[in-house]
């Protein structure tokens, strides 16, 4: 078998959750690599992270970091993005970005490589990973979509406490811990990681991720109806959603209601075409109490599809239940997942 080109590939945000799960993904996939290199704010530099039993010094994270690299993958907030992704491209980088900085740029390519891998051929430069929310629920509906047509998407989401971060896992474990010992704490992370009131996390829900827009939805929840309609090509599609942290570490669920453009369609046939695309495990026998659970997804790059069934009013719409892990398949997976995509389509 000839042997793949190394490319020389950078992780940006590398000592963060997603940058480490990021490197994990770069080596449980072999992904070819010449050079690695890890970059970081300069608090983090100097850090040793261990890939394929080497250690690797954390670098700090300057114009000047790119040079010599071929795909550069981020995930260290919008800002640095904007910052540094315009200098890795000038350097010649393709810059695959986990943050939302690019994600609504007309010249930036918004991907899912299930969904529209062809887009990839559209890039000047920076590719734009979706929000985890997003991600999963788009490979769910594309299938459905492709065959059947679709004309309306109305999603609540349940979402993992790790989509902002480790600080807010150790909140969540925190405060869990102090509530059965019933001792007093202080919630200092959650809805939003600002100078603005805070909530309890354990044994709650809160209905905000993200701050609130003119609208009533959070960026959150227009983050998903704008990503949707982009990547999968239809402004004309209606979307909606509800965006909602619950007190899982890692995990996302989706309650997801779609409607189809024909009336005819039974849910088998909907069970059949999901079981059988890509990058979806259908978990769907209701009788045997089998179905998603965040609990079983983590550590999967897959998206699960189960609860699949038929709306008792409307003749062409559908319920179904949603999970994947969000720091996998929701953002570092994905953001691998296009780099394997570039080297397939010969672009890189």
């Amino acid at each position: 078998m000839e042997q793949l080109k190394g490319f020389n590939v950078a992780v940006v945000g590398a000592t963060g959750a997603v940058g480490q799960q990021m490197i994990k993904t770069l080596e449980s996939r072999d992904f070819p690599i010449s050079k690695l290199t890890l970059l970081s704010s300069k608090r983090s530099a100097g850090t040793k992270v261990l890939y394929k039993e080497v250690e690797v010094e954390v670098q700090e994270a300057t114009p000047d970091s790119f040079k010599g690299i071929d795909i550069a993958l981020f995930s260290a907030g919008g800002g640095v993005s904007k910052d540094l992704a315009p200098h890795a491209v000038k350097h010649g980088a393709i810059v695959v970005d986990n943050t939302s900085a690019f994600r609504m740029d007309q010249e930036v390519p918004l991907v899912v490589p299930e969904v529209n891998e062809e887009d990839l051929h559209t890039h000047k430069g920076i590719i734009a990973n979706p929000n985890c929310s997003t991600i999963q629920m788009v490979v769910a509906l594309q299938p459905l979509k492709e065959k059947y047509g679709l004309s309306k998407v109305l999603v609540s989401t349940y979402q993992a406490v790790s989509g902002s971060g480790a600080a807010a896992v150790d909140e969540l474990h925190s405060q869990t811990k102090a509530i059965l010992n019933e001792e007093a704490f202080e919630p200092k992370i959650l809805p939003v990681k600002s100078d603005k009131k805070h909530y309890q996390i354990a044994f709650n829900a809160v209905p905000q991720i993200d701050v609130f827009t003119d609208n009533g939805f959070t960026y959150e929840e227009m983050k998903m109806i704008n990503e949707t309609k982009k990547i999968m090509h239809d402004q004309d599609l209606n979307v909606a959603a509800t965006c909602v942290r619950i007190p899982v570490a890692t995990g996302h669920s989706e309650s997801v209601y779609f409607e189809l453009d024909q009336d005819n369609v039974t849910v088998e046939e909907v069970k059949q075409l999901l079981s059988s695309a890509p990058g979806i495990v259908l978990q769907d026998d209701p009788s045997n109490q089998i179905y998603p659970m965040p609990a079983d997804c983590v550590g999967s790059n897959d998206v699960f599809v189960g609860r699949i069934r038929k709306d008792l009013d409307a003749p062409n719409g559908f319920h179904m239940w949603v999970v994947s892990d969000n720091l996998l398949k929701g953002a570092a997976w994905n953001s691998v997942q296009i780099a394997e995509s570039l080297i397939k389509l010969g672009i890189v």
